[in-house]
Formats: structure tokens, sequence, C-alpha cells
């Protein structure tokens, strides 16, 4: 290959730094190990033969895979540095996000977040964010997305609430209860369960209170105001210290997904990758741990999304 783009044998040996003896002596060991010729030599110029120009053809194919392939490795173990902008709902990333933030960026010195905390869902380009975390189901649009986890919900109520008003046994007595919504998950006013036959319940609820973040449900129903269905995570020290009581446990209930976000048609960067694994590490842990996320990876191109 250099002897063609030389254009001779003893240019090709100095640009590879050996005597054209070896250079010569390289080429016809390739020929013998062939069974072919190659090159074909005069005293003024050197041309391939058929079979060298078919050789030539896969051998800068090859060479060009090899050297992606390096590349491709050398990025994936390269360590992580600069700022990455971070987009996330506002009670995971007290209750979830906070702390394996402190953890990645205790392990990775060359790294710095700037993590927006909001429940709106961002447009990543014009907000200029590398990634957005969002829970729910993924609308398509042009991002990539990968999932990370996922967040299982519980319905619950303070002892207070229950001494008052009875503990539901079905579905159906929902309707019965005060139950505290969350405004931003559709459809409003109707929980769906999956009763223990398999049969799908729609159940029409009513309460005295609808809000847009998941911590002032959580807070209203330690006061005793109503039954709540809940992301585990936003509940998990209060079920724990028996603040808050599961009620209807053998009904199934939504475990929507946790996806990680990013622009498609961009290849993802290191910093971008590091991040995205040491969640879905984290987040597989907490699952194992009761802590209601588990690690699932999928990958989707997601728009808008609901958030808990």
């Amino acid at each position: 290959m250099r002897t063609i783009d030389s254009g001779s044998l003893s240019a090709a040996a100095r640009n590879l730094n050996v005597s054209p003896a070896a250079a010569g002596n390289h080429v016809r060991a390739l020929e013998r190990w062939l069974g072919t010729r190659l090159l074909n030599r005069t005293t003024r110029k050197i041309a391939l033969t058929e079979a060298g120009s078919a050789f030539l053809v896969h051998a800068r194919r090859i060479l060009e895979e090899t050297e992606a392939a390096a590349a491709a490795a050398s990025r994936l173990h390269a360590e992580p540095s600069g700022t990455l902008r971070v987009s996330a709902p506002v009670t995971f990333s007290l209750r979830v996000l906070a702390p394996v933030i402190a953890d990645y960026l205790a392990a990775h010195a060359r790294m710095r977040i700037n993590l927006e905390v909001t429940d709106r869902v961002v447009d990543l380009i014009e907000d200029r964010l590398d990634c957005a975390i969002r829970i729910g189901d993924l609308a398509d649009s042009t991002l990539t997305a990968r999932r990370i986890g996922h967040a299982p919900f519980v319905i619950c109520a303070a002892p207070s609430y229950l001494d008052r008003h009875g503990r539901p046994t079905r579905a159906e007595d929902l309707a019965d209860h005060a139950c505290l919504e969350y405004s931003l998950r559709p459809p409003l006013g109707r929980w769906q369960l999956v009763a223990p036959d398999g049969a799908i319940r729609q159940i029409s609820v009513a309460g005295r209170l609808e809000a847009s973040n998941g911590d002032v449900l959580r807070v209203a129903a330690l006061r005793g105001l109503g039954l709540t269905l809940a992301p585990r995570f936003v509940i998990a020290t209060e079920l724990a210290e028996g603040s808050l009581i599961p009620v209807l446990e053998e009904y199934g209930l939504p475990a929507p997904g946790i996806f990680i976000v990013h622009a498609s048609g961009r290849q993802a960067t290191a910093k971008l990758r590091s991040f995205t694994a040491f969640l879905a590490n984290r987040l597989g842990e907490k699952g194992l741990n009761g802590g209601g996320l588990a690690a699932a990876p999928s990958r989707r191109r997601p728009d808008g999304v609901s958030r808990p």
C-alpha cells in the first residue's frame, strides 16, 4: 500500500524508515504467501497487477476499519472530562439523583455537572443541554433514549386517614375515598390497576388536591388528606418508617421507565457515556435493595413525557 501511494519501493522504504531491500523482501514475502504477483516492477516504475488491485481495495478497507476500531476503543476508555449539562425532574433530583451525582463527581475528578432541576419537558437543543432524564411513556421524536431503570408505583395513605375512613380492599373502593392526584399524569381522574386475576380496572377517583409535584402530594398524604398513587422512590422513607401505609398491594400498578435522552445524530461523548453507565448501575442497585428502581436497557426515540 505504501509502495503504490509513494510511487516506488525506495520512497515507501523511506516513509516506513526501513531499507529498500527490506521493503522489497516484505513485498516478495507477501506475494509468496498469497501465491500470486501483486506488483509489476520495471527500472522506471511499479504498477499493480490485477490481483494487486483487488488486494489493495480490501487492504485499505481493513486498515480503515482497524483504525476506526482503535479510535472507538480509545474513546470508550478515555477519562471523561468537561461539563455535562443535565435536566431532571424535581422530586427525582432531590430523592434519587443528588447522591448519585455526588458519587459520580467523586469518582471522576475531571468532570463538572450543570443540573437543571425542572418538571417541564425541556428542548435539549434550545436549552443547550447534553441530556435529560424523563420518566414515563415516551412519544416518538428525533431524540435517542436509553432506559436506565423503572419506577414502580404504590397506593398508600397515612395511618390517621385509614383509621378515619377504613382501608380499601378492592379497586372499586377507591371511588369512595379521597384520592390525591398528580396533575401531569393522564388521564386525570382515573387510576388503572391490574387485579390479581389479570383483569384491568379503570377506577374513577376524586379528591380535594391536585398537584404537579410528587413531594406536594407526599406531604398531603402524610397529613391525612387522602390516598396517593406515588412512585416508590418518592415515598420510600415514609413506607419504611410506617408513616405511610401501602394498600391494595395485591393489585398491579404502573412501573414506568426511567430514560436518559439525548439528541440523535450525534455520537455520545465519553462524558455522556460514563454518566449514563453510572446511572444505570446505581439505579439497578437501588432496585435490588428495595429502593424502587431497577435498570433495564432499551432504546427508543422519545419526545415529551409526564413526570412524577
